[in-house]
């Protein structure tokens, strides 16, 4: 792979539609919490996530079924067992029911290829003359990424809203498989929101619908939906990002199966309690097939048809967890105990670990210390101006440090600015999230920086006295971005694709997705993803015959293709 573009994952703050492996690092007493245990946990892990979090944990065993509760989650409710949250990838294993249940009628197999309920239009990716299957949708093993790259969304903070399903079947038809069909476990959003569409389009009906129709009412399931009527409205907590910030609602309408669903603790008590046998249901058949492991999915872990099985600590877990913008879901059951736990939050945080160790004390529990007490101490103008400059974190990685007025403020690439706290004269702190900055100097002048974070100690060097200017997207008429269109070669196998979709200029290098550029000319762009910067070179009126890549302090000239 080329290094151009590329863009490590970023410190300070992670939101995705994932699914995470729980790994465990230490060994800790295999005691289940009681309650009052549990309560301060919650309460820990709530009031570092920030106000307004609150975190709903339902609990299924043989006394019956409990909710505990802490704190106070923003908006007109309070956080019980009807509150609802978005479950994120949770949405995974009502797909893999789904699938199982229109197996169990007959409806489809398992082993029939995609391309079978699709349009004849799209053409479904092969390899070695092999098919792509709805199991392997299910299980992840299709081969198809985790994310199609023609999803540039119009609003990031709810990245899916605009993606359509002309763009699903676009990406499906135009993609190369990189490894053989059902070879490898890799982890998809696509695959399982394409699953969901097929399953829909093969019942005559919509993803929310069918859920509905198939697995809510049979299991008594009443505020498990998508869209939300006014009166479940008020039920809604307010998502909260990891640094605890209120953020925007995520919709899916076209990969739904993916992670569109919103739930209460109560509605998914139920579904566990169906889903190990404690209340009998006509869903039973379908429930045992997707229970059943079909794949392997990492070091002691499997796949059934959405539920992953978690093999550790001489137990067997069975579980999901998901998370959006603003909200975290946790889903598992131990079938010999018959002991179920479902954790809601309304923070992009983790708390996976808690599911986990309700099920199986074996499984540690993350530490929940509370952050340290930090004053802020007064400090000149002129002693900030010592760390105004930019710091190379990593390769193409950078913090950015300016200050305004009595504030300094910090900025790590792809991210934005944020002030940071002085409690002495070298050391900063942030408010939104849990990290430090020390500064070192050597000399009379600032050499680095340190960032403190999660236990881990990163040096930034210090490249520059001066940030990079801020910059600022100006207007343009769609057609100036005509001339722009095309294929770029980069360097022997990197090409830089560009196109145009409705008002927005998007930028693809090989192996990589689009990102949007935004203009601050007729030929200068930038993206705000990744530091860098696009120059589109003319030769004559409307003539584009190359354009320059400008990153990491290079300038790299790709030659339009004719």
């Amino acid at each position: 792979m080329n290094d151009f573009m590329k863009f490590p994952g970023r410190v300070l703050l992670v939101t995705t539609l994932w699914l995470a492996c729980f790994l465990c690092a230490v060994a800790t007493e295999a005691r289940r919490p009681g309650e009052a245990d549990l309560q301060s946990t919650l309460k820990q892990r709530g009031e570092q996530a920030g106000r307004g979090v609150g975190i709903v944990v339902g609990i299924l065993d043989e006394t019956g079924t409990r909710i505990v509760t802490s704190g106070k989650v923003d908006g007109p409710v309070v956080g019980d067992g009807d509150t609802i949250f978005e479950i994120g990838s949770a949405t995974k294993v009502f797909t893999g029911l789904l699938l199982a249940d229109m197996v169990s009628r007959n409806e489809v197999k398992l082993d029939d290829p995609i391309a079978k309920y699709l349009p004849a239009s799209v053409k479904v990716p092969s390899r070695n003359n092999r098919q792509i299957t709805l199991l392997d949708l299910a299980t992840h093993t299709s081969g198809l990424p985790r994310m199609p790259d023609n999803l540039v969304p119009k609003d990031p903070e709810n990245p899916y809203a605009d993606y359509t399903v002309e763009q699903m079947y676009a990406f499906l038809s135009d993609y190369s498989l990189p490894r053989d069909i059902g070879a490898e476990y890799e982890y998809s959003n696509f695959g399982v929101g394409l699953l969901g569409h097929i399953l829909a389009l093969k019942a005559g009906t919509n993803y929310e619908a069918l859920v509905r129709e198939r697995i809510c009412q049979p299991l008594g399931m009443t505020n498990t939906m998508i869209t939300l009527p006014a009166a479940l409205k008020r039920h809604l907590a307010v998502g909260h990002n990891e640094s605890g910030a209120p953020v925007k609602n995520w919709d899916l309408p076209v990969l739904a199966g993916a992670g569109a669903l919103r739930s209460t603790a109560n509605d998914l008590l139920n579904f566990l309690a169906a889903n190990f046998a404690r209340v009998p249901s006509k869903l039973a058949p379908a429930i045992r097939l997707a229970q059943q492991p079909r794949h392997a999915a990492g070091a002691g872990m499997e796949i059934g048809l959405g539920w992953h099985i978690a093999n550790q600590h001489e137990a067997r877990l069975v579980w999901h967890n998901g998370g959006t913008g603003g909200y975290h879901a946790f889903l598992g059951f131990n079938p010999a105990t018959k002991r179920g736990i479902v954790v809601l939050a309304n923070s992009a945080q983790s708390f996976d670990d808690i599911g986990f160790h309700l099920l199986e004390p074996k499984y540690p529990l993350a530490d929940s210390r509370p952050a340290k007490d930090r004053a802020v101490v007064e400090l000149k103008p002129e002693i900030l101006d010592r760390y105004v400059g930019r710091y190379q974190l990593a390769p193409g990685v950078f913090f950015n440090l300016r200050r305004d007025g009595s504030h300094l403020l910090a900025q790590l690439s792809g991210q934005s600015y944020a002030e940071i706290f002085p409690e002495s004269e070298t050391n900063f702190f942030y408010q939104v999230v849990d990290a430090q900055l020390t500064f070192r100097r050597a000399d009379g002048r600032t050499t680095e920086l340190v960032l403190h974070q999660n236990g881990i100690d990163q040096t930034a060097k210090k490249i520059s006295d001066e940030p990079p200017k801020e910059r600022q997207a100006i207007k343009l008429e769609a057609k100036k971005y005509d001339a722009c269109v095309g294929e770029y070669e980069l360097a022997p196998g990197a090409v830089f694709t560009i196109r145009k979709e409705g008002e927005r200029l998007l930028a693809r290098l090989t192996g990589q997705s689009f990102l949007e550029l935004f203009p601050e000319s007729e030929t200068e762009f930038f993206y705000q993803a990744v530091d860098a910067q696009i120059t589109f070179v003319k030769e004559g009126p409307g003539r584009v015959t190359a354009l320059v890549l400008h990153q990491n302090g290079r300038d790299s000239r790709a030659k339009k293709i004719p």
